[in-house]
């Protein structure tokens, strides 16, 4: 039996054969990350294209011309481009395609349809999952660079059907992590982590409903820790996704002692 895709560990074969899929010149990788080709800030560890944040090797792509308020405003002019760099990902033998801002949102159901691999370009589509887990009295606290791109059409994309048990705090406008937003090159990495965690804070004590937060932005996971600790609450956010879709896409064989 031919080998195209899956596990080889110690135990196999030599002698079995495998086949790569004609034009594939590299292998290994689970997700592809889609991701902005015009920003300028630091990508800190913990960010989605900072290769440094994975345990395991991600396949990142930019999509050629993309620019934050092009992306922001779902313009749909970019789905074409961002089509064909999905598609260069999947050629290379990216399992599952992902992407490094939750503004790809606007293209998710798009982009799903249209790829034969799994699909979750925006942090957003956990929320359905998320409040599975949560009583129908509890909200999500959900902390954005830009809450004015929150648009009904980006949740729907997103599969969100329950928008009202959302709660949004606005990131841009704090004078760190606006750095981010203004691509001004550099910013404060403590002041940024302070900005997110006061937002959490401030959410929690106005609306203690909230019983789980999303960060929904790209460039927040590396503070992801320091909200849970303030907090006491489970966070979500870019690589909590990325890491579930490795996980389905790399099942290994489980070995040890009984």
């Amino acid at each position: 039996m031919q080998r195209e895709y899956g596990y080889i560990g110690p135990e196999e074969q030599e002698s079995q054969p495998i086949v790569m899929r004609k034009g594939q010149n590299v292998a290994g990788y689970s997700v592809g990350i889609l991701y902005l080709d015009n920003v300028w800030y630091p990508l800190v560890p913990g960010n989605v294209v900072n290769a440094c944040t994975y345990d395991f090797p991600v396949r990142m792509k930019a999509v050629p011309g993309l620019d934050t308020p092009k992306l922001h405003s779902g313009d749909p002019a970019i789905f074409g481009t961002l089509l064909e760099a999905a598609k260069a990902l999947e050629q290379e033998g990216v399992r599952a395609i992902s992407a490094a801002c939750g503004f790809f949102g606007h293209f998710h159901t798009q982009l799903a349809e249209a790829m034969d691999l799994p699909v979750a370009l925006s942090s957003l589509v956990q929320v359905p999952w998320i409040l599975t887990t949560l009583k129908r009295t509890q909200k999500i606290g959900v902390l954005t660079a830009n809450a004015s791109a929150i648009s009904p059409g980006l949740l729907k994309s997103c599969c969100i059907q329950d928008p009202g048990r959302l709660v949004i705090r606005d990131l841009r406008h704090e004078p760190h992590f606006s750095a981010i937003m203004e691509d001004r090159g550099s910013f404060d990495n403590a002041g940024v982590r302070r900005e997110v965690v006061n937002a959490a804070a401030e959410l929690q004590r106005e609306y203690p409903e909230i019983s789980a937060f999303l960060l929904e932005c790209s460039d927040t996971p590396p503070y992801a820790y320091a909200v849970q600790r303030q907090t006491g609450l489970p966070v979500f956010d870019f690589i909590t996704m990325i890491r579930w879709l490795h996980n389905a896409t790399t099942q290994r064989p489980y070995s040890g002692w009984i």
